[in-house]
């Protein structure tokens, strides 16, 4: 992120501590995930710990300290998805991207990622993919999905 983005973003808060969180979304909204360099400066111009900066950063499951895929894939494993084969879809997921949960693949294209539940219960198992819910998912129906990504 370049230095004059940051700066934008911070002065539109008016350098405002309390309004850390916003701050932070707005910067990961601009480069899709939030960069060392970016949290330096925020916390020398909010004068605030820059632990306390990676505290918040860390807290919130919205943010996220690495660069993400271009399409990010989301499985819950909530209970009703979990008993319903969420495992399984890790393991499709696992197989077909060569990546763990919290990874990306090499060439960018894909995030993987669990959570413990994305509320669409009557739905599971659930897999968001680029925030679009696909329920009732199975292995097979997930490669396909997967597939019809790549082509694109």
């Amino acid at each position: 992120m370049c230095p004059e983005s940051v700066e934008q973003v911070l002065t539109r808060y008016n350098d405002s501590r309390r309004c850390l969180v916003e701050v932070l979304q707005d910067i990961q909204d601009r480069e899709g995930y939030l960069p060392e360099e970016a949290i330096r400066r925020v916390a020398e111009r909010l004068d605030v710990p820059l632990i306390e900066v990676y505290r918040v950063a860390n807290f919130y499951k919205s943010f996220t300290l690495r660069p993400r895929g271009k399409h990010v894939l989301t499985v819950c494993k909530g209970t009703a998805c979990h008993v319903r084969g969420a495992d399984r879809l890790l393991d499709e997921l696992r197989g077909q991207l060569q990546i763990e949960s919290g990874e990306t693949t090499e060439d960018g294209q894909f995030t993987v990622e669990a959570v413990n539940c994305v509320g669409a219960c009557a739905l599971g198992p659930v897999v968001v993919v680029d925030g679009e819910y696909h329920g009732h998912m199975t292995p097979h129906k997930l490669r396909g999905l997967v597939a019809s990504l790549q082509e694109s």
